[in-house]
């Protein structure tokens, strides 16, 4: 058993770290888009950093132009680059940072699902299909129960920046498909995305903003260039991939769970945004969803039933 291994608590230690950072992601990027910084300062200073430190793996590995093309190395640069950097960080700039979590991340796993099935025709077990059943049904309450303080008013503002965690969740499903597709390992496509945007972007950013990041405090600007750059590019993914490596790809993928709820405790000290109780019980919905979606361990009941029906289908 996993528990046994003497790994096992590194492990998970390197999971909930992974997570922790994905979580702080959408507080510290909502603290910064609501005050000094905008999306598209985001942007630069996430691939100027991440495209510095990491475009020497692409000089040394190449673009995987064999395995991608220059349609698919488009696309994960679009799914996990700067477009969708930049559409994340908007949304962060109209809805509070809970609805980040719970929206962006989270669904990831149900778009993920859909593109699978379509396209490639993979089945689902029964615990993924009523993982993403909890998934939809949260993502729903979020969107459709907006609750203020003074009052349950329609926010437009607010459904606005959802609708754009909605598209940044479905271009990381775009960057996840094509990555398990074309086999690339996790260090060799951050190096791909965070170079891309570098080239790409930030001539267009220093066209257009020449001289604003010049007028953020240094310390602010020091801060989230170290937090967006090195600890959300770099030291996340590392985190990760050693938690899978110690146990496996289900168990390191089930960490991302956590996500939405821990965005919201991280919110409620940096940002003094509380979910409502409705946005709790989305938030558990949406954890829950995403614990069985990734394929999180069940059960051995659970689990043998969902072995034993995918072996029926391929048998007949």
């Amino acid at each position: 058993m996993q528990s046994e291994s003497p790994n096992y608590l590194k492990g998970v230690l390197f999971g909930f770290a992974a997570a922790s950072i994905w979580a702080g992601w959408s507080a510290m990027t909502r603290l910064a888009v609501t005050t000094s910084l905008d999306a598209w300062d985001i942007v630069a200073l996430r691939f100027g950093v991440a495209g510095l430190l990491l475009s020497p793996i692409v000089v040394r590995r190449g673009l995987a132009l064999d395995r991608l093309g220059w349609l698919g190395l488009t696309g994960i640069i679009a799914g996990n680059g700067a477009p969708y950097v930049l559409v994340a960080a908007e949304g962060l700039h109209f809805a509070p940072a809970y609805d980040g979590g719970a929206l962006n991340p989270a669904v990831m796993p149900l778009f993920v699902a859909l593109i699978a099935a379509t396209l490639l025709r993979e089945q689902l077990s029964r615990a993924r299909k009523v993982g993403l059943f909890l998934v939809v049904a949260g993502a729903l309450i979020i969107i459709g129960w907006h609750t203020e303080a003074a009052g349950t008013d329609w926010n437009p503002s607010r459904t606005f920046g959802d609708a754009l965690f909605l598209v940044a969740s479905f271009l990381t499903a775009v960057f996840t498909v094509l990555t398990r597709h074309a086999k690339l390992d996790p260090i060799h496509a951050a190096a791909l995305v965070s170079t891309g945007s570098l080239v790409i972007w930030l001539p267009i950013y220093f066209a257009t903003s020449p001289t604003h990041l010049a007028q953020i405090p240094v310390a602010d600007l020091t801060v989230q260039a170290v937090f967006q750059g090195i600890v959300v590019t770099i030291v996340s993914l590392v985190l990760y991939v050693r938690s899978v490596a110690i146990l496996g790809a289900s168990g390191g993928a089930a960490f991302g769970a956590l996500v939405p709820a821990l965005t919201a405790f991280i919110a409620i000290p940096l940002l003094g945004e509380w979910p409502s109780d409705i946005g709790w019980v989305a938030i558990v919905l949406i954890s829950a969803g995403v614990y069985l979606t990734s394929g999180g361990p069940l059960p051995r009941r659970i689990d043998a039933s969902d072995d034993h029906t995918h072996t029926m289908r391929q048998s007949s």
